[in-house]
């Protein structure tokens, strides 16, 4: 799924927080936090039952399903590994220089 159809998702069931718990969230993070997300889908699943919100639990759903969807990001590399790795970059000494070229005698003998 698109992460704009996600967003969308979030700032929808973000408004339906707003409105109906008085709950504030952060559509950003909900969209890109997949942990963030199944925190928020269980929080609005609860307030759903809680009051009789059956468009809350739909929109719970919706990205419930949109965050299993997503495909798990590839292994993270430490920071600091990736931060040791540009810095030895930037400190390995340059590369020699090509070997001078040598001037070829072209045309006659003078």
């Amino acid at each position: 799924m698109p992460d704009s159809d996600k967003l969308a998702i979030a700032a929808h069931l973000h408004v339906l927080l707003r409105r109906k718990t008085g709950r504030v969230t952060d559509t950003e993070w909900m969209a890109a936090n997949a942990e963030y997300a199944l925190e928020i889908v269980r929080f609005a699943r609860l307030r759903a039952q809680e009051d009789n919100a059956p468009d809350l639990a739909e929109w719970a759903d919706r990205l419930d399903q949109a965050v299993h969807q997503a495909p798990t990001p590839a292994a993270r590399k430490p920071l600091l590994d990736v931060a040791t790795q540009a810095v030895r970059q930037r400190l390995a000494p340059p590369p020699p220089p090509p070997p001078p070229e040598v001037p070829r005698y072209v045309g006659g003998i003078r």
